[in-house]
């Protein structure tokens, strides 16, 4: 798909709209998370991939690689903006025997890999793109990971090898918030210099707003333009983006709040997005 950049953000707020909408059905969620990366989703799957939604076994589609399983919450609402799941089941977010988990699943349509513990998604992304070399197709692989990931050698081991084997069908989106479970990133395991880290293990690296969808797009093009050796968009975000509830929340990294506190959220991301 190729969208335009007015296109690609009504895609991110009705990405963040059935985020809230999934939350406060279920009380609580990883909301912060989604709507900070609603509009990294919306670039990738309306802007960049290639792929059909009636085909989710072709052959030749690009791969999305949710590495953070609990993000699950923002992949559901951009494959039901995709057509892949139809609106009404976003309802069944985290409920017994729903399809869509808290933390992603390959049985649910259009995911590619099982989420959970964190640190593998760039592992087997690594492998799809070897893969796609070796069966001689020209499928891309866009792998999305987070900052707290960096704190884990295996995502190294894996950057490495992508830079060894010059995976340029290979792309990484580090969502920087940071936030993780334990507090913030910096204070728990520091990961600066990001960027320098990537390009010294051979990567094209690239610092970008990751909620500014004119920046996203700029870099995926660029990104798109190198063939010999993987590449990376550092893509800085805020927890919560779009609602100012969400947003001011000391600690995002799991919501919780009252319901007619999600009615609010959902009528500032209204007003904020006519």
């Amino acid at each position: 798909m190729n969208e335009s950049i007015a296109q690609l953000r009504q895609r991110a707020h009705r990405i963040r709209r059935n985020v809230l909408r999934m939350a406060r059905g279920k009380g609580d969620g990883y909301v912060g998370q989604g709507l900070g990366a609603a509009d990294i989703l919306a670039a990738i799957y309306f802007g960049e991939m290639r792929l059909d939604p009636a085909r989710l076994d072709w052959p030749d589609r690009d791969r999305f690689v949710l590495s953070t399983g609990h993000y699950s919450i923002v992949l559901f609402a951009a494959l039901a903006e995709l057509g892949v799941l139809r609106e009404e089941e976003l309802a069944t977010y985290g409920a017994d025997e729903s399809r869509l988990e808290m933390s992603t699943c390959i049985t649910t349509p259009g995911v590619e890999i099982t989420g959970g513990s964190l640190g593998h998604g760039l592992s087997q992304s690594v492998g799809m793109a070897l893969g796609a070399r070796l069966s001689g197709r020209n499928f891309r692989v866009f792998n999305f990971l987070s900052d707290g990931e960096l704190q884990e050698g295996v995502t190294w081991e894996a950057a490495m090898a992508a830079a060894h084997y010059r995976l340029g069908n290979l792309t990484a989106l580090v969502d920087v918030n940071n936030m993780q479970a334990d507090g913030e990133v910096s204070s728990v395991m520091t990961i600066e210099p990001v960027a320098d880290k990537w390009r010294a293990f051979g990567w094209h690296a690239q610092t970008v707003n990751g909620n500014s969808m004119e920046e996203l797009t700029a870099a995926l093009g660029a990104a798109r333009a190198v063939q010999d050796q993987p590449k990376v968009l550092v893509c800085h975000t805020v927890m919560g983006s779009g609602v100012p509830l969400i947003e001011q929340l000391p600690k995002a990294h799991f919501v919780r709040v009252e319901q007619r506190e999600w009615d609010a959220a959902l009528q500032q991301l209204a007003e904020a997005h006519p």
